[in-house]
């Protein structure tokens, strides 16, 4: 067993500058020193109470014991008869607490490779930690994410978000370009919520409808608002699951697609003629200037044209709300704040080598930024008070009118 900590040397080593932590740290004697005492009571009151007799200690067996604080040698005690079952530090248990696995899923969590959490934690703490244990310790976040998308959601969300975001992930052999679908919802307090994610071959408005199916089948109800990209039939596959629900398509995604059609000498004067249509005070007005955009640029662009009418229904629902509404529902920014996240978190990944680790590292992603979730988007409770009039009797019964 260890030396009795011996805190005047520890005072005079920390003086002198050694390190408070790590493998050779003014604090390890001192861990060592606590976890083999604790050992030791089990061990003690074990024989006490032993079924067994004669029964006694047997010498001790030495490991390798991994810390928060860095790693040293444990020396655990044994009994004669091989009953003793250590509850402090159990048997083929190598890290001391969990604190080791919060500290690789904290660096995990911020985007770090597994060599780059490795390399960090032989630097920082002197552990030397495999990268198939923080493999191992990272798919703790599988059975959590699994958990969380079965997780039941409330009735009603006045608005959400819908959008996918696409990576490279190896499938049978090849890399191939995957979907993830994410679906960002505003509760009835005015906060953000994250209600799943979905990985799906490509994006599509058939899996859209499975991933709304699902949404149903958790509990939702009704949704007031959705606010979608331009895909075609994504409106058709809301109405299928949620046929009460408005359809905002997002006035960035069209403008975005406008200006692949326009030759790039025209852009700036077509978005000068533009904008007042997409920033108009009313839908009357916004379509007295479509009709104007239509004139001066109808002939060269008509592909461009078109498009916008024939969404202008989806395009143009947000003019009947207030400003503070507006803002909210005109574009995916919400959600598109999330798929910057994840980017973030996935930028120095080329590919990933399955589904699982690219889900795992996501997941990750969505704790870190649901954490600064935690007040209403500004106005609404006036919002609110506004949607439940617009959408008269849909809100009734949730909010207790």
């Amino acid at each position: 067993m260890s030396q009795p900590f011996n805190f005047e040397q520890a005072l005079t080593d920390l003086q002198a500058g050694k390190d408070l932590t790590g493998k050779n740290g003014v604090l390890m004697p001192l861990i060592k020193q606590l976890t083999e005492a604790a050992l030791k009571a089990e061990l003690d009151n074990h024989l006490k109470t032993s079924e067994n007799e004669p029964n006694r200690r047997n010498g001790i067996t030495s490991k390798t014991i991994k810390s928060g604080s860095g790693s040293f040698e444990l020396d655990t005690p044994r009994d004669r008869a091989g009953t003793f079952e250590p509850q402090w530090v159990k048997k083929n248990q190598t890290k001391l607490t969990a604190e080791m696995d919060r500290k690789i899923l904290s660096m995990f969590s911020l985007g770090m490779g597994y060599r780059d959490i490795k390399h960090h934690l032989e630097e920082m703490y002197d552990v030397d930690v495999s990268t198939g244990t923080i493999s191992a310790v990272t798919d703790q976040l599988l059975s959590e994410l699994t958990e969380w998308r079965q997780r039941p959601l409330e009735s009603h969300y006045p608005i959400v978000w819908l959008d996918a975001i696409h990576y490279k992930v190896k499938d049978n052999g090849r890399y191939v370009s995957k979907a993830v679908y994410t679906l960002l919802g505003l509760n009835l307090q005015g906060k953000k919520e994250i209600l799943g994610i979905h990985l799906s071959e490509s994006e599509g408005a058939n899996y859209w409808l499975t991933v709304l199916t699902e949404l149903q089948n958790r509990g939702v109800e009704d949704i007031l608002i959705a606010c979608v990209d331009g895909l075609t039939g994504f409106p058709e596959a809301i109405a299928a699951v949620f046929p009460k629900t408005e359809i905002q398509l997002c006035i960035i995604h069209q403008i975005r697609h406008s200006m692949k059609y326009v030759a790039s000498k025209n852009q700036k004067a077509f978005m000068a003629d533009l904008k007042p249509v997409y920033r108009a005070t009313s839908k009357e007005v916004a379509e007295i200037a479509l009709d104007q955009l239509e004139e001066r640029w109808g002939e060269q662009y008509p592909i461009v044209i078109q498009s916008w009418r024939r969404k202008w229904e989806h395009l143009s629902a947000y003019f009947k709300y207030p400003e503070h509404i507006r803002k909210v529902i005109y574009t995916t920014n919400a959600v598109e704040a999330v798929h910057r996240q994840f980017r973030k978190l996935t930028k120095t990944k080329g590919a990933f080598p399955n589904k699982n680790s690219l889900l795992k590292l996501l997941y990750a992603g969505i704790l870190n930024a649901t954490r600064k979730w935690s007040m209403p988007i500004p106005n609404w409770s006036l919002a609110l008070s506004q949607l439940a009039i617009y959408f008269e009797g849909r809100l009734d019964r949730v909010l207790d009118i």
